[in-house]
């Protein structure tokens, strides 16, 4: 058995063929760049039972020969795909399980299993490859072009690998990071055989909502954290190429750029947590990078809420042709506003800039700090309590100055905190109390947050350019409707302050 630890990066087959003939290959190359064409049968039974237990099995023709190969278990972060494999040579374009360790494949793929195995999809494309000596790693970089396909559909492929051979993943993200200097691309999750199982399953790309780990009470809190920066840069990562995507489309779905700005307030959240632990230099200047992207972000979700939640529902109610048509106006410039936004986010400087995010954070994270930092780091549950009970009474106190504007945006600021912290750290106290008092402080934020949308509307209101002055009639419509609604959300966000605060504290009974 092998574990395979590779970086897949996605490319467009232009800027595949720049990389191709750049110098920085022949300058660090140990062996001549190889073409092969290489065809793979990938096999699973009718109910899929390999891919539920996320393994692949696969029949691969290469100069003529052919290998079987079982991978399985591992994990992705930030692209970086580490798998168990398992691979034997075989006679034929058969799968062969006469002369193999048994007590290896007899685990991972049981007899009952293989006697309901057939061909489901197939991955044909042709391979470059080379070996390079990059600071020391031996690392093969593969560039790999071609499609897969199942027996009605099909999908192109364009990436490239870099495979670790001797050294340290951080390597390979250190390579990427001198190749993005050359060309664009975005880290790869999804790998080719996962491509093949959702093409068979019809897949439609959606929104990634935040799927964070289960901390164990055993757990190191060094680990833990490690594990939720790590779900954090997942989850910014699964909804980043739908954010690019749907954005350039009128009928792009706001949830992708929602959801990133998710991910980034719950990663800045676990980033001030790690600095409790061990300040860092580099954590300092991620964290700022983190808060700059999230402004950026912040400006084009502004658009997307002012036109989905103000413009959009007001325009059925405003009465007249005149009214139609200054509501239709405003309509517009703030739909032009926010493809400005969306086309700065997709623009080669800022695409290439966040996928450098990413790079930095994977470097770090699998540099020296975590090993420092786990000397003398307390425990996670001692941690937990302490961090839980000071931004409980953060949140208290800025609850005590209501209903002033600044203080609702300090409260909501707070909330945030307190509601992802928690979430964080609940499984290592009762469940019953914690989704309690989660729900609670749920419905506060969000509400919170739809009061926060009002004042955003009203300043987007008056920040309209001189030549819409025209329909001055209707911005005070609109300005009307919004300040009905906020005395009704005001007076809905004291019940729900009143309930939240009845809910037990729950990590204070351990």
């Amino acid at each position: 058995m092998a574990i395979e630890t590779e970086l897949k990066l996605r490319i467009t087959p232009e800027r595949l063929a720049r990389l191709r003939r750049h110098a920085l290959f022949r300058t660090h190359q140990i062996t001549a760049p190889v073409t092969h064409r290489l065809h793979n049968i990938y096999y699973d039974t009718p109910k899929l039972e390999l891919h539920q237990r996320k393994m692949a099995l696969r029949l691969r023709r290469v100069k003529g020969h052919w290998l079987q190969t079982l991978k399985g278990g591992g994990r992705v972060m930030a692209g970086l795909h580490q798998r168990f494999e398992w691979e034997v040579p075989v006679p034929s374009a058969k799968l062969d399980f006469s002369n193999l360790d048994t007590s290896v494949w007899d685990e991972h793929l049981p007899p009952a299993i293989r006697e309901k195995l057939r061909p489901v999809f197939i991955t044909d494309f042709y391979r470059t490859s080379r070996e390079l000596n990059w600071q020391g790693a031996i690392i093969e970089v593969c560039m790999d072009h071609g499609e897969v396909s199942t027996d009605q559909h099909s999908t192109p492929v364009c990436e490239v690998e870099l495979e670790l051979k001797s050294g340290e993943p951080r390597q390979l993200f250190e390579l990427a990071q001198a190749l993005l200097e050359i060309v664009s691309f975005e880290l790869e999750t999804v790998s080719k055989a996962e491509h093949g199982f959702r093409l068979l399953a019809g897949y439609i790309a959606q929104p990634v909502k935040a799927e964070l780990p289960r901390l164990a009470k055993t757990d190191s809190l060094t680990d833990g954290l490690q594990a939720l920066i790590w779900a954090c840069l997942l989850h910014l990562q699964g909804n980043l190429h739908g954010a690019m995507e749907s954005g350039a489309t009128e009928n792009h779905d706001a949830e992708y750029l929602h959801q990133m700005r998710v991910a980034l307030r719950r990663l800045r959240v676990v980033l001030r947590m790690t600095e409790k632990i061990r300040a860092d230099e580099e954590l300092a200047a991620l964290g700022v990078s983190l808060a700059r992207l999230g402004v950026e972000l912040g400006r084009i979700r502004e658009w997307d809420v002012f036109i989905a939640q103000t413009l959009q529902p007001m325009r059925a109610a405003i009465e007249g042709i005149v009214g139609q048509q200054s509501m239709q106006a405003l309509l517009e410039y703030s739909q032009l506003q926010r493809a400005d936004c969306y086309a700065a986010l997709r623009g080669t400087v800022q695409a290439r800039e966040l996928q450098h995010l990413l790079l930095r954070f994977a470097i770090w994270m699998n540099g020296p700090y975590w090993r420092q930092a786990e000397q003398g780091a307390p425990q996670a549950c001692d941690f937990a309590a302490k961090r839980l009970h000071q931004l409980y009474k953060r949140y208290a106190r800025a609850g005590e100055q209501l209903p002033d504007a600044p203080h609702l945006h300090a409260l909501r600021i707070h909330a945030k905190k307190l509601r992802y912290s928690a979430e964080f750290f609940s499984a290592l106290y009762d469940k019953h109390e914690a989704r309690l008092y989660l729900a609670a402080l749920s419905d506060v934020q969000e509400l919170l947050g739809g009061i926060n949308d009002i004042a955003v509307a009203r300043r987007l209101l008056d920040e309209m350019p001189a030549c819409l002055s025209g329909h001055a009639e209707v911005m005070v419509f609109i300005k009307g409707r919004l300040d009905a609604d906020l005395s009704l959300k005001l007076k809905m966000l004291r019940k729900l302050i009143q309930h939240f605060n009845r809910q037990q504290v729950f990590w204070e009974k351990g």
